[in-house]
C-alpha cells in the first residue's frame, strides 16, 4: 500500500462528497472500488470483507461491505444510514457521505450533502434517469452543492453502449439544469469492474474525459468564506472563577463564515446591542484575527448581556431581524407538516417556538411544476412553508450563506426532526393565490 507523508497529507485540500441514487445503483460498490483502488482499505477491512462475501458463496470480494457496516443493511442488501469515510490521496483528502438509496432514507440524503461541495448521482444504465434520481438532483440544487457527477453505472451490462451513455447524460443534464445545478460532469462507469472509477476503461475507448477519483482529485474547491459575511453564533457564555481573571467574560462558539478583528465593532443579534471586540482567544491563546471554522472566543469592551443562542456579527454587516420566514423545504418525517403545525425552529445555536403559518406550494419532481397550497407535506415532499416565529431571529439568505441561511424545524412534543429549511430558496414559480381562509389567531 502506498502511503502519504505528513508534509503532503498538509499541503492537500479537503474535499467533501456525497454519494446518492435509487436502490441497487451501485453507490455503495462505487464507494468501496473507491477505497480499494486508490489503496486506501486497510488489510483487516479488506480480508473482513473476503470472509464474509466467502461465507455468502461470492467468488470476489463484495467491495460495497466497506460502507454497508449495519447489520440490517447487511441483510437486506441496502444502505439505510449514512456511512461516513475518510481517505486521501497524494492530491487531497476527502470526506465521503454513502447516502441511502430507497424513498424513504432520502431525509438521510438531505443530512449527507448538506455540507458537501459535490454529489455523485449514480443511475443505473438499464434504468437510466428514475423519479429518485430526479429528487436527488433536486435536494443537491436545493441545498447548493456546486458540482454534480452523473455516474452512470453498470455499462459493462449494457454493452458498454456509447448510445446509452449519451441519453442519459443528455437527460439528466437538462433537467439539472432547470434546476439551476451550476455544473454537471458525466462519467460512463462499471464500479463492479472497476471502469474509469479510479483507472481507465478499456472497454470505453470512445469516453475521453476524467475517471470518478480523477475528477475528485482536481475539481476546484473554494474553501475561503473569510470574505463572507462574518458570524458567531453563541454556544457558550465563559465566566471563570479565578482569581487570575476575576473579570472574564468570553463568548465562545465556531465562527460560521467571515472572520472577526480585535478592535472591530460588532452587534449582537437580536437584541441589537453594539461593542468592540478587546480580545480574541483562540485554543488558549490570544490571536489579533480569526476566520471561518475555528472555535474562538470573543472578549468585548462592554458588559452587555449575550447568551447562547445569540448572534455575533460586524456591525456594518448586520442581518436584519425577522418573525417572518419563507423557505423552501425538504420534509423528512413520516408524520405530515401541516398548517398550523406548532413546531420548534433551530436556527444555529437558538431554538424557538413558531407555527406554519402557510404551505404555498409543493414541487412536482416529474416536471418541475407546482402544487399549489396542498395543505401539507409527507415525507420526502420538497415544497415552500411560511413560518411564524415567537422571537425575531437573525437570518441570511442560504444563497449567502449555507450555515446561518439553515434551519431545521423540530416536534416539541418528542423532539424530532421534522424539516430541514433554506432560507428564501425557490423554484420559479407563479405567484401564490391568498388563502382567503387562512386563520391569523396565533398567540405571537
Amino acid at each position: 500500500m502506498s502511503t502519504i507523508t505528513t508534509e503532503e497529507l498538509s499541503a492537500t485540500t479537503l474535499l467533501r462528497f456525497a454519494t446518492a441514487g435509487s436502490v441497487d445503483d451501485g453507490k455503495s460498490t462505487l464507494v468501496g472500488r473507491l477505497l480499494h483502488d486508490s489503496k486506501s482499505v486497510l488489510t483487516d477491512q479488506l480480508e473482513a470483507v473476503e470472509r464474509v462475501s466467502a461465507s455468502r458463496g461470492q467468488e470476489a470480494p463484495d467491495l460495497a461491505l466497506l460502507t454497508d457496516g449495519l447489520r440490517a443493511e447487511r441483510e437486506q442488501g441496502i444502505t439505510i444510514d449514512v456511512a461516513y469515510r475518510y481517505f486521501a490521496t497524494p492530491r487531497r483528502r476527502f470526506i465521503l457521505a454513502d447516502t441511502p438509496g430507497h424513498v424513504q432514507y432520502t431525509r438521510n440524503m438531505v443530512t449527507g450533502a448538506s455540507t458537501a461541495e459535490l454529489t455523485v448521482i449514480l443511475v443505473d444504465a438499464r434504468n437510466g434517469v428514475v423519479e429518485q434520481t430526479r429528487r436527488h438532483a433536486a435536494i443537491a440544487a436545493l441545498l447548493r452543492v456546486p458540482h454534480a457527477v452523473l455516474a452512470v453505472n453498470k455499462m459493462d451490462l449494457v454493452g458498454y453502449d456509447e448510445k446509452v451513455f449519451a441519453a442519459i447524460a443528455e437527460e439528466f443534464t437538462a433537467y439539472a439544469t432547470e434546476l439551476g445545478v451550476p455544473e454537471v460532469t458525466a462519467i460512463p462507469i462499471s464500479a463492479l469492474v472497476g471502469d474509469n472509477v479510479v483507472e481507465p476503461s478499456a472497454n470505453m475507448d470512445w469516453y475521453g474525459g476524467p475517471t470518478v477519483l480523477e475528477h475528485l482529485e482536481t475539481v476546484p474547491v473554494a474553501h475561503d468564506l473569510s470574505h463572507c459575511h462574518a458570524r458567531l453564533p453563541v454556544q457558550y457564555v465563559i465566566r471563570p472563577q479565578s482569581a487570575d481573571h476575576p473579570d472574564y467574560r468570553g463568548y465562545a462558539g465556531q465562527i460560521a463564515a467571515g472572520s472577526f478583528h480585535v478592535g472591530e465593532a460588532v452587534t449582537v443579534l437580536p437584541s441589537g446591542r453594539s461593542s468592540k471586540i478587546s480580545g480574541i482567544d483562540l485554543l488558549g491563546e490570544p490571536v489579533d484575527v480569526a476566520w471561518t471554522t475555528q472555535s474562538v472566543t470573543l472578549l468585548l469592551e462592554d458588559d452587555i448581556d449575550i447568551s447562547r443562542g445569540d448572534l455575533i456579527v460586524p456591525s456594518k454587516d448586520a442581518p436584519p431581524t425577522t418573525q417572518d420566514i419563507e423557505a423552501t423545504v425538504c420534509h423528512v418525517a413520516d408524520a405530515p407538516l401541516t398548517l398550523g403545525h406548532r413546531v420548534l425552529l433551530k436556527h444555529g445555536t437558538r431554538t424557538v417556538k413558531a407555527i406554519v403559518k402557510d404551505i404555498p406550494s409543493r414541487l412536482t419532481l416529474d416536471d418541475l411544476s407546482l402544487h399549489p397550497h396542498p395543505g401539507q407535506l409527507v415525507a420526502n415532499d420538497i415544497g415552500r412553508v411560511k413560518i411564524r416565529t415567537a422571537e425575531p431571529l437573525p437570518v441570511d439568505s442560504y444563497a449567502d450563506s449555507r450555515r446561518t441561511g439553515s434551519f431545521i424545524l423540530i416536534d416539541p412534543n418528542d423532539g424530532t426532526t421534522l424539516t430541514a429549511g433554506m432560507v428564501g430558496e425557490s423554484f420559479a414559480a407563479p405567484d401564490p393565490v391568498k388563502d382567503e381562509s387562512e386563520d391569523d389567531g396565533w398567540d405571537f
